[in-house]
Formats: C-alpha cells, structure tokens, sequence
C-alpha cells in the first residue's frame, strides 16, 4: 500500500540483485570447476547447487524487470490514505 512516505526518488534494487546473482553465477561456477577437477566431489555439489539457486535467481530477477513498472503507481498517482483500523471508511 503506497502512503505517501516513499520517496520521490527511491530506486528498485533488481538491478544491483542481478548484477549480485551473475556475480554468484560466475564464482559458483569456478568453484564448482575447480573442485570437480580437484577431486573435492562434497564441495563440487555444493558450488554446483548454489550455481543453481543464483540462476533460478537471475532468471527470476530477469523475469521482474521484464514486467516493468506496471505495478508501481506513478507520479501523477496521489498517495492512498493509510488504514487507520477503523471498520468502513
């Protein structure tokens, strides 16, 4: 619920979340190299998973930005009046 508090200029952080994410991507696929030529099966999986976790991330991420602002109520939109608790009104 928008109250009107928000700031004018505040920014979504999906872009830093996916800039994030491909930086796991990358890491998570060294490591999950690394340790697959090493030998280190127990640690090669678990690289190997979080490679998975941070791309279903990206993709999600990806996903969001694709759907663009239509959610967000611009700036001609006046802020709602907060639920005070009250039944009616």
């Amino acid at each position: 619920m928008r109250t009107g508090s928000e700031p004018a200029t505040a920014r979504s952080s999906l872009r830093l979340r996916l800039w994030l994410s491909l930086w796991g991507l990358l890491w998570a696929a060294f490591g999950t190299t690394v340790f697959a030529l090493l030998g280190a099966v127990g640690w090669a999986a678990a690289c190997g998973a979080l490679f998975l976790v941070t791309a279903v991330d990206a993709t999600l991420v990806i996903h969001r930005l694709r759907q663009g602002p239509h959610w967000q109520p611009g700036r001609d939109i006046p802020p709602y009046e907060p639920d005070h608790g009250g039944r009616g009104r």
